[in-house]
């Protein structure tokens, strides 16, 4: 039993840890005030520019940051549309999920079964020695023991800087942010595009650390899954990890599964955390609860005069 577990849960940190990353990205956008519906796109995009700055430099890490400015540009083709131009934000969200699929057919078929340099698994010094714990959260690539500290980082930002307060201030009521002198379209257009960025990752470590290669497709759905998983946490760092891993770990089972030769369709496994989703929302509509979405998210504001 524990020769299965420990290297199943050890997939689902894997598996969860783009979709944690790009999750993370969506939710900093919405706390702007702004929806993404992109990101599937993004990841696509930003995980091709990864490989080929890791293919043609031979530095992952110069890859893993070329990802993340890929997010960063994507991110600020939707922020010019739905801040400054007041553009529909679902319909620009969406625009750039089909360009990206496009770009990324077209620009990556050079280096479809191409391998790149990338990151590869290692023992953590001392923590890898922790019996169970250690083999399943500490024998892995340095992004995944990144995404391990980008959560507190999250929390800290929105909850113990200015900047954060305010970027959470422009995605309640921006009305009121503006009168109190801050800028909220700088706000946003800082939440989008640092939203952008961390999504950015998530794609790079699907090319440099999930497969090491480049194939078309390869974000797989994980954008779509990772704006699901903002509504599942509430807009909450610690939850968005823990749906990121359930996501993760139903698909690194369901390639188990597969691999055993189980006659269970794998679509009927991924459909769980998306009913997971439901069942959350559902209840909390039950007891009454607030679902925490900023009041602001989705609308528009005027530009500064």
């Amino acid at each position: 039993m524990w020769e299965f577990l420990i290297p199943l849960f050890a997939a689902t940190v894997q598996s969860g840890t783009p979709i944690l990353y790009a999750t993370l990205g969506e939710m900093m956008t919405e706390k702007g005030g702004v929806l993404n519906l992109g990101v599937e796109g993004m990841m696509a995009v930003s995980a091709l520019a990864a490989f080929w700055a890791s293919y043609s430099t031979g530095s992952p890490w110069l890859g893993f940051l070329a990802g993340g400015f890929a997010g960063m540009v994507m991110a600020s083709v939707h922020a010019f549309v739905c801040v400054s131009c007041l553009g529909n934000q679902v319909v620009s969200g969406l625009a750039l999920t089909i360009l990206g699929g496009g770009l990324t057919h077209f620009l990556g078929v050079p280096y479809v079964g191409l391998a790149a340099p990338g990151f590869d698994p290692f023992d953590f010094p001392l923590l890898s020695q922790i019996p169970f714990l250690g083999e399943i959260f500490f024998k892995h690539d340095m992004l995944v023991y990144v995404s391990f500290i980008v959560p507190f980082l999250f929390w800290f930002f929105f909850r113990r800087t200015s900047l954060g307060l305010h970027v959470t201030a422009t995605g309640e009521m921006p009305a009121a942010a503006a009168a109190a002198g801050l800028k909220p379209i700088r706000l946003r257009y800082f939440a989008v595009i640092a939203g952008g960025f961390l999504i950015g990752l998530g794609g790079a470590y699907l090319s440099l650390a999930y497969t090491h290669l480049w194939t078309n497709g390869l974000s797989g759905g994980r954008g779509w899954i990772a704006v699901a998983l903002v509504i599942f946490a509430f807009w909450r760092p610690g939850r968005a990890v823990v749906g990121a891993y359930l996501f993760g770990g139903v698909m690194a089972f369901q390639l188990r599964l597969q691999a055993v030769g189980t006659h269970l369709p794998s679509s009927l496994l991924l459909m769980l955390p998306y009913l997971l989703t439901i069942l959350v929302l559902i209840l909390s509509a039950w007891r009454g609860r607030r679902i925490d979405a900023p009041a602001a998210l989705g609308t528009n504001i005027e530009p500064e005069g």
